[in-house]
């Protein structure tokens, strides 16, 4: 008997580990793959039966990481697809059509603006080779670690730059100290705004303490702490001061 979608859902759910196919995610902690699971002696995809398979189908589609191309294919398989042509996509079109999403995955980081040399650079490589498991590994784990090689470098050149301040070149100094991944990203993405945010309130109480400071100035860096949040500060540091000055 056919199984209904909402049938396959709630089986996909509980179908056993073992089972589980690798999606195009950025895990990382790699998962075993359905090429990986055919190729051992015996696959398990031979000894099932055609709602067995179409459960198997149903994971990748239960899956929010699942990309388009791995979602068109098991869509159309649930819909209309013979026994074999529902094993042989689990053994190898599985591969392939995941093979194809990882790619435009690897892609978007090319087309990310904020994406660093290393990371361009191993991404280039792997559009250029276009081997399914090095573009999975690379996106399992590799694109991690190049990020981090990135950020890294970015915080340096902040260590470098003169106009860092002393909250910033602190922030940058532990997460350099710390060294993971997790903590470089962090203080790009929220540590450096909030850093950077302490010593441009530390900057305007020194003008505020300048006696010869104009009136209009003076009214300007008020506002700018009255207001307090990072994005008004930075504006004063930037534009602000020069405006009331002029």
């Amino acid at each position: 008997m056919r199984l209904s979608r909402v049938a396959l859902a709630v089986a996909a759910g509980a179908l056993a580990p073992a089972l589980l196919l690798s999606t195009p995610s950025f895990a990382t902690t790699p998962i075993p793959s359905a090429a990986a699971a055919a190729a051992d002696t015996g696959s398990p995809y031979d000894e099932m039966d055609a709602d067995d398979l179409r459960i198997a189908i149903a994971r990748t589609l239960a899956d929010p990481d699942s990309g388009r191309r791995v979602i068109q294919e098991a869509n159309e398989l649930l819909d209309d697809a013979t026994v074999d042509e529902m094993r042989a996509w689990l053994k190898t079109g599985y591969r392939l059509a995941q093979a194809e999403d990882d790619a435009v995955a690897i892609a978007r980081t090319l087309a990310d603006p904020d994406s660093g040399r290393r990371v361009i650079q191993e991404a280039n490589e792997l559009l250029d080779n276009r081997n399914p498991e090095e573009m999975r590994a690379w996106l399992e784990s590799g694109y991690r670690l190049a990020q981090a090689e990135d950020d890294r470098v970015a915080i340096a050149r902040l260590l470098g730059d003169p106009d860092s301040g002393k909250a910033v070149i602190r922030e940058a100094n532990e997460a350099l100290d710390d060294g993971s991944p997790e903590a470089v990203r962090a203080f790009l993405e929220t540590g450096l705004r909030l850093a950077r945010a302490e010593d441009d309130s530390v900057t305007i109480a020194r003008m505020l303490a300048d006696p010869g400071i104009s009136d209009a100035l003076r009214a300007a860096a008020n506002a700018a702490l009255d207001d307090g949040s990072p994005e008004a500060l930075r504006h004063f540091i930037e534009v602000g001061q020069y405006e009331a000055g002029a």
